[in-house]
C-alpha cells in the first residue's frame, strides 16, 4: 500500500470530551473512537485544533493520545497531534506518541511567533530528522498567522518523515500549485469540509474533517464517489451536507461541534476557557441543521 492510499479518505479529527471536574472523559473519548472505526473511517487524528490542543497540557495531550491508539488497536491509522511553536517541545511530544505507537504525527505551522520560510522549513525537517514518524504538516494561517508557501512545503516534501499535508489555508490556487509539484507519493488532504470536494475534484487525497465527528458515514460516502469519479453522487452528498459544513463554523472551532454532539448525547457541552458554549443563536441554528439532517 502507498502512502497515498493509506492517508486518503476520511480521517476525523476528534474531538476531545471533558468531564464536569474538567479531566479528559475517556470513556466517551474510547466510545467515539469505537463508532468512528465501526463507522469505516479511514483514520483518527487526536488533538488536533478540533481535540482543543492549545488548552490541554503536554501530559493531557500524550494520555490522549494513547487513549486513541489503545481503543484503535491497529485497525486504522492515528495520527497524533503533536505540534507547537516550540521545535524543542514538538519534537518531544512527538517522540512521545512514536513510543506509544502512533502511526503519524501532524505538526502545524510554528504559531504566533510567525517564523519566516526559512525558518518554518527548519522547524518541520529538525522534527522529522529527530523522530523517525511519519509526518503531516498542518497549515492554517488563519489560526497560527504563517502561510507556509508553496516552495517551502514541495522542498519539505523530499524528506522521507514528510509523506502529506492537511491544507486549511483556504487557498485553491495554492493547493492546485501543491498538487501539481507534489512528489508522486505525497498526500493532500483537505483541512475544510466546505471545500473538500472541490480539493478532491483537483486531486486530492481525502479530508482531516470536523464534520465526520457527527456524520462519519455520509463524509465517507461522499469522499468515495468523489475519488471513485462518481462526481455527480458526490457533488448531491456536498450540497445535502453544506448547511452542516457551514454550521460548524458559525463559531469558532470546536465549539459547534462539540455543542451538535452534546445535543446527540455523544459527549457533555464542556469546554476549556478560552472555549465557552455558543450563543442562543448559534445553538438554534445547529439544533435546526441537525433536524434538517434527521439527525435530531
Amino acid at each position: 500500500m502507498t502512502i497515498q492510499q493509506q492517508y486518503s479518505g476520511v480521517f476525523t479529527a476528534l474531538i476531545t470530551p471533558f468531564l464536569k471536574n474538567g479531566s479528559v472523559d475517556e470513556p466517551r473519548l474510547r466510545t467515539l473512537v469505537e463508532s468512528q472505526i465501526q463507522a469505516g473511517i479511514s483514520g483518527l487524528v487526536p488533538v488536533g485544533t478540533t481535540g482543543e490542543s492549545p488548552t490541554v497540557t503536554h501530559k493531557e495531550n500524550i494520555q490522549i493520545v494513547k487513549i486513541v491508539v489503545d481503543q484503535a488497536a491497529g485497525r486504522v491509522p492515528v495520527v497524533a497531534g503533536t505540534g507547537s511553536n516550540s521545535t524543542a517541545e514538538a519534537i518531544d511530544m512527538t517522540g512521545q506518541a512514536m513510543e506509544i505507537g502512533a502511526t503519524a504525527s501532524l505538526q502545524v505551522a510554528p504559531y504566533y511567533n510567525k517564523p519566516n520560510q526559512d525558518g518554518l522549513h527548519q522547524h518541520f525537517h529538525a522534527i522529522a530528522e529527530q523522530v523517525d514518524l511519519p509526518m503531516i504538516i498542518y497549515n492554517i494561517p488563519g489560526r497560527t498567522g504563517v502561510n507556509l508557501a508553496t516552495p517551502t512545503l514541495l522542498s519539505l516534501a523530499e524528506h522521507a518523515n514528510i509523506l502529506g499535508v492537511k491544507e486549511a489555508s483556504g487557498n485553491l490556487g495554492q493547493m492546485m500549485d501543491v498538487l501539481a509539484g507534489r512528489p508522486d507519493d505525497f498526500t493532500l488532504l483537505s483541512g475544510d469540509d466546505n471545500i473538500t470536494l472541490p480539493v478532491l475534484l483537483l486531486g486530492g487525497n481525502g479530508v482531516i474533517s470536523v464534520a465526520s465527528n457527527i456524520i462519519p458515514e455520509q463524509m465517507i460516502s461522499m469522499v468515495t464517489h468523489a475519488l471513485e469519479g462518481a462526481v455527480s453522487q458526490a457533488r448531491a452528498l456536498h450540497y445535502r451536507l453544506l448547511p452542516l459544513f457551514k454550521a460548524m463554523f458559525s463559531d469558532t472551532n470546536p465549539i459547534p461541534v462539540k455543542y451538535a454532539l452534546s445535543r446527540l448525547g455523544r459527549c457533555e457541552e464542556i469546554f476549556r476557557l478560552p472555549m465557552c458554549s455558543p450563543s442562543e443563536e448559534v445553538k438554534q441554528g445547529i439544533d435546526q441543521v441537525l433536524r434538517d439532517l434527521s439527525l435530531l
